[in-house]
């Protein structure tokens, strides 16, 4: 991979231009973008390092391997679009639902295609980005967008049939988690603290517990026990979100997206 290029260029495309240019994965000059607002786009190129392409061909040109990264209703038209262009080259799609599955009949053969999941967190270097097991890169090629993608965050490598739950819990798991945190501070606020100083302080005991529960490899349920005491303030907290059905909410969450 000599050359990358982003088709769109919305938060998580930007997220990961700057990550990859910012950590000196790749030289700026050698990543290009096109976005339908010109305007817009110079002002992310500047402020990024990019090169902002004028059009969708002057970029497809330019550039070995593709990022998809606009809307996914759009993606049939950008494919009707630049299709004759995307012969021999690498294309990663980062729009939800667009595995290899989908794109296989609508490229050509030599076209090689990796399906990546990104979430939202990966915009601040702590994501999770889901690979398809399921591609045709190249492995050297391959290997060096894992190198490229980890500067955001963790890279999980999933079956095919396993990407729609692996989205389902990383990709609307920060909503999730956000709305924790809203609460959290909504209760803060009703006994006096100010709302800055208790969303900064949920935040960091959300990111605190989650990397203790990373680092030590614990099972949650230990690092739960260790903080409850015997008769203890957290034991009735706990118990009380248990009579609320936390658990079943979380499970119920995660069904009505599987089903949907």
């Amino acid at each position: 991979m000599e050359k990358i290029g982003f088709i769109g260029m919305g938060n998580m495309a930007k997220a990961i231009a700057a990550g990859m240019i910012g950590k000196q994965l790749i030289a700026g000059e050698k990543v290009y973008a096109y976005a339908p607002h010109f305007d817009k786009l110079q002002k992310n190129a500047q402020e990024i390092g990019f090169v902002p392409c004028e059009n969708i061909h002057e970029l497809v040109e330019a550039a070995d391997t593709l990022v998809m990264a606009c809307k996914p209703y759009q993606i049939e038209g950008v494919l009707d679009e630049i299709r004759d262009q995307l012969g021999g080259k690498a294309l990663l799609s980062i729009a939800a639902g667009w595995d290899y599955k989908k794109y296989e009949p609508l490229v050509a053969k030599s076209t090689r295609i990796q399906f990546v999941m990104p979430n939202t967190p990966a915009m601040v270097g702590e994501g999770v980005l889901l690979f398809e097991k399921t591609n045709s890169l190249r492995d050297e090629e391959r290997r060096q967008i894992k190198d490229i993608f980890s500067a955001l965050g963790l890279i999980v490598e999933l079956p095919s049939h396993l990407m729609g739950i692996g989205s389902a819990l990383a990709g609307c798991g920060p909503a999730f988690i956000d709305l924790v945190i809203e609460a959290l501070g909504d209760a803060g606020v009703k006994y006096g603290v100010p709302r800055a100083q208790v969303y900064a302080m949920v935040s960091q005991m959300i990111l605190g517990s989650a990397k203790l529960q990373l680092e030590t490899g614990e099972h949650p349920g230990v690092l739960k026990d260790n903080v409850c005491s015997p008769a203890g303030t957290t034991i009735r907290g706990v118990n009380a979100l248990e009579r609320a059905g936390l658990r079943a909410a979380f499970l119920d969450a995660i069904d009505s997206i599987m089903e949907g």
